[in-house]
């Protein structure tokens, strides 16, 4: 492993302080103990990636709308469907 040299920036460790609300005194340390951390309660909710085919139309849609909304099109297409599942939306549907 090849040797790390820095130069220290007092500014910069000021301004680190004040925005990160941590010096790089504490950032660079060699271990952490994280006995005392807690467990994220948003854990439960993380994403789950997955794979699913959309037809092309529907995507080209999204991604005009998450233009005009300024939301990324993949969370739009989220939001959709958490909307559906949260109000039990079902799909009407007739076969010929």
């Amino acid at each position: 492993m090849k040797h790390l040299t820095f130069e220290w920036d007092d500014d910069k460790s000021r301004s680190n302080l004040r925005k990160h609300g941590i010096s790089f005194d504490e950032a660079m340390r060699e271990e952490y103990d994280f006995s005392q951390g807690e467990k994220n309660p948003y854990a439960k909710k993380l994403k789950k990636q997955m794979t699913i085919r959309i037809d092309e139309d529907v995507i080209d849609y999204f991604k005009a709308l998450s233009d005009e909304m300024g939301i990324p099109y993949q969370s739009l297409i989220n939001l959709y469907l958490k909307d559906c599942a949260a109000n039990q939306r079902k799909l009407s549907m007739s076969w010929r």
